[in-house]
């Protein structure tokens, strides 16, 4: 006979007992007076569960033991079964507390819970007894996964839970992520020089592409793993089918707010894939995932194997003087957290503020606003490279262009050599209404970048709509930019019904341009068309793509193309810095995520009093290399209007 230990009172323990009689079992109410001999051991809890103290204590008591276990309880009215925790194992029921409550966060009864925060006379529709049917229906699914565990087989609660609606008494299994950063199931391990160390590897291609890993191949791996309404990584999912491309969203709960992540592509499945991988992508951006930050000094004290924060630029000076501006002056004897990273123009490790390799945005605490510029997932970590480079390049390019206000050349699509791209165009002109203009805006590392331009009218509401890409072919930039627009076009049309007025304010005042949307919403207006002229006027000959762009080696292997686009970067003195910031739940099926930092080059903010251009000559200087200027640029030439990037 098998001991099962049997922790909890109550109907829904009474029912388990009954079943299970067959068995060797000792039942007790807590674990006060410690935990018998048993092969498993199984935590009841029938009242609603505002707090986890028992399972908490299971966690805490049996791991050291080496005894499974299995908890069921009631929660906002509704019966949680498992996951069946094994010591060493990962999946833990922390795992799945925190699964729950993030994905649950939009449910009905989250939001009667704050209701009863704020008002505690209020009755939650969930609140009261559960009705003897729902218990003993869970009842009965606890004993049967028990009866499995002991004869030896797989049971459902291996990595899952279930959930019992105790009115209906619907059912339902859900798989449970680990989590990588789980105190109780996983360990992060300190982050070192050695940890950042690269070594470039072979990564073949696959095909004509520019990636190492199928895309159809990670499609049904990824939504298994990571999408689910109640218990995923995404909670919710959304198809557009207003732009003239398969457009899908998922929403990323990440605690206090969510972020909705993005694919745009020529099918649903594609844009559902990229969209995953955005969402990885950002969620492995935010904070560590997979290395405990340890340093914690000032620059003055590490700047033998710290980079120079002077080096990424720094907001204007008048922004630090005012007294509600989020960030502070750097202060090279003020202490801050640092993480390592690896400097391919150096040839070693170099730590870099964290705010800088992770998302800092406008909470401050420290010198400057960060996005997720550079961030990139990749099949290999020489892709993810590669494409954080490329997304670096994109918005440097962007910026560059009209900060400098640089009549660069309008490129002829049909000379593409690509029908496709000539039928993505005229597309979003029949559907939308829109003319699409390309421009070339490829800077001194010769990688080629697009600005994308959506001309409207009166009847679309939007005037301009602007969207940029960047690639080692130019075909594949100009359409990344294409998709771009036309996914935004329709949200940048309803905003514009919506916020005219706030619009006009802040063609008066650009500090009234606050928030990424605002900068689209500005240029939507007729009377904004006139900052973009730079682009627009003239006569410009239309250029083709043979006369613009020089063809990229030819490679199989990936790697080859990184190290050609690196030794760019070196040959310009330009250093690339990578951070890893790949994490368990991305690792474990072959995903790496990188920020990638290139000192120099413009990095993209949202909100004019964010704008970072202090210390970054290469906008003075480079116009002049390329033929653009006959003088080397000063500050007062810079363009003093809010960018147009989406």
């Amino acid at each position: 006979m098998s001991s099962v230990f049997i922790v909890g009172e109550g109907r829904l323990a009474d029912t388990v007992c009954q079943y299970l009689s067959g068995y060797s079992i000792i039942r007790r109410p807590d674990f006060s007076e410690g935990v018998p001999e048993a092969k498993l051991v199984l935590v009841l809890q029938e009242e609603e569960q505002e707090d986890s103290s028992l399972s908490r204590q299971a966690e805490r008591i049996l791991e050291p033991l080496g005894i499974p276990w299995l908890c069921a309880y009631i929660s906002l009215g509704e019966g949680v079964i498992g996951p069946l925790v094994r010591p060493g194992g990962t999946g833990c029921f922390q795992c799945a507390e925190t699964r729950l409550s993030l994905a649950g966060s939009h449910r009905e009864e989250v939001e009667e819970m704050l209701m009863k925060l704020v008002d505690p006379d209020y009755i939650p529709s969930f609140q009261g007894r559960p009705l003897a049917a729902g218990l003993t229906y869970m009842a009965h699914i606890v004993a049967r996964e028990v009866v499995k565990m002991i004869r030896g087989d797989r049971t459902n609660c291996e990595e899952h839970v279930y959930l019992v609606h105790l009115g209906t008494l619907e059912c339902t299994i859900h798989y449970i992520l680990p989590r990588g950063a789980c105190p109780a199931c996983s360990h992060m391990p300190d982050d070192t020089p050695e940890s950042a160390e690269i070594l470039l590897k072979p990564c073949r291609k696959l095909g004509q592409s520019y990636r190492c890993r199928s895309m159809d191949d990670l499609q049904d791996i990824l939504t298994k793993d990571y999408w689910d309404r109640r218990t995923g990584f995404f909670n919710d999912k959304y198809w557009d089918m207003a732009s003239p491309f398969a457009s899908v969203a998922f929403n990323l709960p990440v605690g206090y707010y969510d972020e909705v992540t993005g694919g745009r592509s020529e099918s649903y499945k594609s844009s559902e894939l990229a969209a995953l991988l955005e969402g990885l992508e950002r969620y492995c951006g935010i904070e560590p995932r997979g290395k405990r930050t340890v340093v914690f000094d000032s620059y003055a004290r590490l700047q033998d194997v710290a980079i120079d924060p002077a080096r990424v630029g720094f907001h204007a000076e008048e922004q630090y003087e005012q007294a509600d501006f989020s960030f502070k002056r750097f202060d090279p004897e003020s202490p801050m957290e640092w993480v390592w990273g690896y400097s391919f123009l150096e040839q070693r490790p170099i730590l870099i503020p964290k705010l800088l390799a992770y998302y800092s945005m406008s909470d401050g605490g420290g010198f400057v606003y960060e996005t997720s510029n550079g961030c990139a997932v990749g099949g290999s970590l020489e892709e993810a490279i590669l494409y954080g480079i490329l997304e670096v390049v994109e918005r440097d390019s962007f910026l560059m262009t009209w900060y400098a206000r640089l009549p660069v050349p309008r490129l002829q699509h049909s000379s593409s050599g690509d029908p496709e791209l000539s039928l993505m165009i005229s597309r979003v002109q029949a559907v939308m209404g829109y003319e699409v203009h390309l421009y070339n805006t490829t800077m001194e590392n010769g990688i080629p970048s697009i600005w994308a331009l959506a001309k409207g009218s009166s009847e679309q509401g939007v005037n301009l709509l602007c969207a940029a890409g960047a690639h080692l072919d130019p075909v594949r930039a100009a359409k990344s930019a294409v998709h771009e627009l036309a996914s935004l076009l329709p949200f940048a049309e309803k905003r514009r019904r919506a916020r005219e007025e706030e619009a006009k304010a802040m063609l008066d005042d650009s500090f009234l341009v606050e928030h990424m949307e605002d900068h689209s919403l500005l240029y939507s207006l007729p009377q904004a068309e006139e900052r973009l002229r730079f682009l627009l006027g003239g006569q410009r000959p239309l250029r083709t793509f043979a006369e613009e762009f020089r063809p990229f080696p030819a490679n199989e292997d990936l790697t080859e193309d990184l190290k050609s686009v690196l030794q760019v970067f070196h040959d310009l003195q330009l250093d690339v810095i990578v951070v890893d910031q790949s994490s368990k739940e991305t690792l474990r099926h072959g995903l790496h995520c990188v920020k990638v930092l290139i000192p120099g080059m413009l990095p993209m903010t949202f909100g004019h009093h964010f704008t970072r251009l202090n210390g970054l000559d290469r906008v003075l200087d480079v116009p002049m290399k390329l033929g653009y200027a006959s003088r080397r640029l000063t500050p007062e030439d810079l363009n003093p209007f809010p960018h147009p990037f989406p």
